[in-house]
């Protein structure tokens, strides 16, 4: 709703509590135990931006959200609302909606590309130490460096295949590269695929600039992505959502102070992108969250504990809504305590008391004014929201997804070719190279064995012939002459015989 003074009415106590859509940019926070009301918190603020003409994008974590598509109706808690706040020109409606799913299953596709997250993201997604993530931006200089597209997991994991069997080749151009790494990284590749990561890698990749659209009548689309799926892989979730604002920050050029922001971005369990985040992550978080407002986008983070969000981030967050916490533990007094600590204080209140005391729907809210200094922290219930407070049905959405202006576009994936496709060619190319010159050395070898073969025969053969003319000849001559010896001696010894039994000579018979 917009206030007498043209500002964006969020809350009333003894005054109105507006925020200055020349201050949105400036980000906020939205904090506060589970149950305390921040997800009325975050409809309300999409629906004072929408209503201005501001697009938003948002998370839906429990489900809840899909209700703000549609015009919401009376009942008797927001009827007594309206009136203990005396809020005048409200009315129910609806506002425009575009629904996004990692999964493509509540939404359209949201993907990227594996070269557009960039090894810093990647490294972050897959819980990489200091070494593997170095190995991994070697991974990605050399494909680079060779004109090589990674585009989906496959690509990452036959570039990683290739540069492990060739490491030797680059180590004296990139450095070392540890087979360990390459063996880590490809294990967690592995268990991306498990965590069905593999669905966001693909094309065609998100166009950021779909995200900041309005309708015909001036009103800005509230982009939902359907998260309660995808909550169950947080560090998915998490590197999904840091990405997509790392993009706002690369893409959209500088406009310095603008009358409202060009879009709004709402980051929910904003715990999740800080839990064990590496240095130089949440230094890369906190750049993008100081410059990105002279891109003309504001950023809010919803958490429970203000102490999630760490100190060099949490400062720059000058619009708070600050709903109930319960301090039942040393971290939740500590969370209480820096809670009051982050307002500008209120002579009459008591910050860190009221903190606890706060009721369903109620906050302290504290707003920037118009020079950008936080006002003073009052103590306020939250408007109602405009539309349904609750999910739609799955035929409803079904029906905006149908008649979305974006409906088509990214439904079908697009698999051109790229590192895998290129590198598996090369493959190929190499094993029926190796392959041909194995069947040549063969052939070689085995034409070299017949020729020794057939010398071998050869020259048996010729031994042969000649020991079987000799042999023949040596028969022959062996025959004739003992025949010859044979009939000599034969007559020799009969008439030796014969004389000497018959008589000698002249002892004749006859």
């Amino acid at each position: 709703m917009i206030s007498s003074e043209g500002k964006l009415l969020i809350a009333k106590s003894g005054i109105e509590l507006a925020m200055n859509p020349r201050m949105a940019n400036r980000h906020g926070l939205i904090a506060g135990a589970t149950g305390t009301g921040k997800t009325v918190s975050l409809q309300v603020l999409a629906e004072a931006f929408s209503s201005i003409g501001v697009p938003v994008f948002m998370s839906d974590i429990k489900g809840d959200l899909s209700g703000v598509s549609k015009t919401g109706v009376d009942n008797q808690r927001i009827t007594d609302r309206i009136t203990q706040l005396k809020i005048d020109g409200y009315s129910h409606r609806s506002f425009p909606v575009t629904f996004w799913d990692l999964y493509g299953e509540q939404g359209h596709p949201l993907r990227t590309t594996i070269s557009e997250i960039g090894p810093l993201l990647l490294s972050r997604l897959m819980n990489l130490n200091d070494i593997q993530s170095s190995v991994l931006t070697l991974v990605f200089r050399i494909a680079d460096d060779n004109h090589l597209l990674l585009l989906d997991l496959k690509d990452l994991q036959k570039m990683c295949e290739y540069v492990g069997n060739n490491r030797e080749q680059f180590t004296t151009t990139y450095g070392n590269i540890s087979a360990a790494s390459i063996g880590a990284i490809q294990r967690e590749l592995i268990g991306l695929e498990e965590q069905n990561a593999d669905k966001f890698f693909r094309e065609p990749a998100i166009d950021i600039y779909d995200f900041m659209q309005t309708d015909s009548n001036g009103m800005g689309v509230i982009n939902i992505l359907a998260a309660d799926k995808l909550m169950m892989a947080p560090r998915t979730y998490s590197t999904l959502l840091l990405y997509l604002m790392s993009e706002l920050f690369e893409k959209l050029p500088e406009v310095g102070d603008v009358d409202k922001p060009k879009l709004v971005f709402f980051f929910d369990e904003a715990h999740l992108l800080f839990n064990d985040a590496p240095k130089v992550l949440i230094e890369k978080i906190e750049q993008v969250v100081r410059l990105i407002r002279s891109k003309g986008v504001g950023i809010y983070f919803i958490t429970q504990n203000p102490i999630d969000v760490p100190d060099t981030i949490l400062g720059q967050l000058g619009n708070k809504i600050q709903h109930a916490l319960r301090a039942f533990t040393p971290r939740d007094q500590k969370a209480v305590k820096t809670a009051a600590e982050t307002f500008r204080p209120n002579p009459e209140l008591n910050v860190e008391q009221v903190i606890s005391e706060l009721g369903v729907g109620e906050a302290l809210v504290s707003f920037l004014d118009e020079k950008g200094i936080p006002a003073m922290v009052e103590r306020a219930k939250i408007l109602p929201p405009q539309a349904q407070i609750g999910p739609i049905t799955p035929e409803e959405r079904a029906s905006i997804i149908r008649n979305s202006v974006i409906a088509g576009v990214y439904e079908k994936e697009v698999d051109r070719e790229s590192a895998f496709e290129i590198l598996q060619a090369r493959i190929s190319d190499h094993n029926r190279q190796v392959e041909d010159e194995q069947q040549r050395n063969l052939l070689a070898k085995q034409q070299a064995e017949q020729a020794k073969i057939q010398a071998r025969e050869e020259k048996e053969n010729a031994r042969n012939a000649g020991s079987g003319l000799f042999g023949d000849l040596t028969k022959v001559v062996g025959r004739t002459v003992t025949q010859q010896v044979g009939s000599q001696l034969g007559r020799a010894l009969v008439r030796g015989l014969l004389g000497g039994f018959l008589g000698g000579k002249g002892n004749k018979l006859f």
